[in-house]
């Protein structure tokens, strides 16, 4: 029989409960068992590992939807063009994904990346070269012709027949979600992000193709037409949606849209700004963006929009690893610190069609797991520190340990033992 690792003395946590003195066993990559007070005994030929929860708390691997493994957080991102510079991106989204994953996050959705950068990163994590999250990947971003996004992710693109060309392209590269580019953006020098881009008709023809594929599809959009765009063109969620007006809360509502925030992208810019090297043109856009973003979210969360967690984690300073920043700002916008957690694992799980496999704590579910010290439920912010995230599980695999010398492996164990 596969190993046993036994979690006790502590709180276990997810999006939809909370045990307060409770235990999680996993055996080889499955969760088989959780529950109240001390663990069942069970039989297992293999070894027994002890994890002694006091005082922490343990919780599901979170799932950052909306991610860019390619782009390094800085100031002003530079397109990646020559040979050279696709090879030492690759080097890169590889330590950008080690990051993301030790700051708790076993599943990421990137959401554009330029030639082929994502789909490489996938074959050297199979083949062993690297260790990443689990990655749900969209190769490039498509965009209209000088639309957002067209000089750093996009492959640029007009036309119905097209978009359903474009769309087959990444999905044949190995997509499992297909971008599409609604709205002018931040970062595009000339775009205007309350600008509507692409058709309805023309995005449709792309989310047909990844529906056709049992993928999903997403667009980027910022300003109101675009949102409505998007939805009416069936995409399975809308990241951003800084200008989102009533009617669009409406359709999303209506048609079961997610909405993906991406609050700490836009917070980020406005808090750094040109002081520290943002070109003005971000700047300026982001400014005029962070209050309609945080009362749109608001009246959208009230209606009951779904919702799932996106960082834009490599724009400007909204670094790999730091993606947990993301449920502050969804607490400080009305969300419960068990809401944030929920909607930042199970939920996100729904959106990419993998709640089955991950998103909650629950027995025949995949061994994606984090322990953090403290209770996130009381203060939500310890899970924004690195050093507060104790160990991450993936998939069964133990990929970070901050107190490996306090783990104790034997041939049993006692359902009462703790280890000091």
């Amino acid at each position: 029989m596969p190993d046993r690792t036994v979690y006790q003395n502590g709180r276990v946590v997810d999006g939809h409960r909370h045990i307060a003195n409770g235990y999680l066993v996993t055996e080889g990559t499955t969760i088989v068992s959780v529950g109240s007070g001390e663990p069942k005994r069970g039989a297992s030929s293999g070894n027994v590992r002890l994890v002694d929860l006091a005082g922490r708390t343990v919780l599901p691997g979170f799932i950052d939807g909306h991610v860019h493994l390619t782009m390094n957080a800085e100031a002003s991102p530079k397109a990646i063009v020559s040979p050279a510079d696709q090879m030492v991106a690759v080097m890169h989204a590889s330590i950008n994904a080690l990051s993301t994953l030790h700051g708790g996050v076993t599943t990421v959705r990137d959401c554009g990346a330029p030639h082929g950068i994502d789909f490489a990163l996938r074959r050297a994590a199979e083949e062993g070269l690297c260790v990443t999250p689990r990655l749900i990947l969209s190769g490039r971003a498509l965009c209209m012709t000088g639309g957002h996004g067209w000089h750093l992710i996009g492959r640029e693109v007009d036309g119905v027949d097209g978009l359903r060309r474009a769309a087959r392209e990444q999905l044949k590269a190995g997509a499992d979600n297909v971008k599409l580019i609604a709205s002018g953006g931040i970062l595009t020098p000339g775009t205007d992000i309350g600008n509507p881009q692409f058709t309805v008709d023309e995005m449709r023809a792309a989310v047909d193709e990844a529906h056709a594929a049992g993928k999903t599809a997403n667009a980027h959009a910022h300003g109101a037409e675009g949102v409505k765009r998007a939805v009416l063109a069936g995409v399975d969620s809308v990241e951003h949606c800084y200008f989102i007006d009533p009617e669009g809360i409406e359709m999303m509502l209506a048609r079961g849209a997610v909405l993906v925030a991406t609050s700490a992208a836009v917070r980020n810019v406005v808090f750094y700004g040109v002081a520290a090297g943002i070109p003005r043109h971000i700047a300026e856009k982001a400014e005029s963006a962070i209050s309609a973003h945080v009362s749109g979210f608001k009246a959208a969360h009230a209606a009951g929009v779904r919702l799932a967690m996106g960082t834009d984690s490599g724009v400007p300073f909204t670094r790999h690893g730091n993606n947990l920043d993301e449920l502050k700002y969804l607490v400080e916008m009305g969300l419960s610190p068990q809401e944030a957690i929920r909607v930042a694992t199970l939920d996100s799980a729904r959106l990419l069609k993998l709640d089955g496999l991950i998103g909650s704590l629950e027995e025949g579910k995949s061994a994606d797991l984090i322990v953090v010290d403290g209770n996130p439920l009381d203060d939500i912010t310890i899970l924004r520190e690195a050093r507060n995230v104790r160990r991450v599980v993936l998939n069964g695999r133990t990929v970070l340990d901050r107190d490996a010398s306090k783990l104790l492996v034997g041939a049993g164990f006692s359902p009462g033992a703790s280890q000091g």
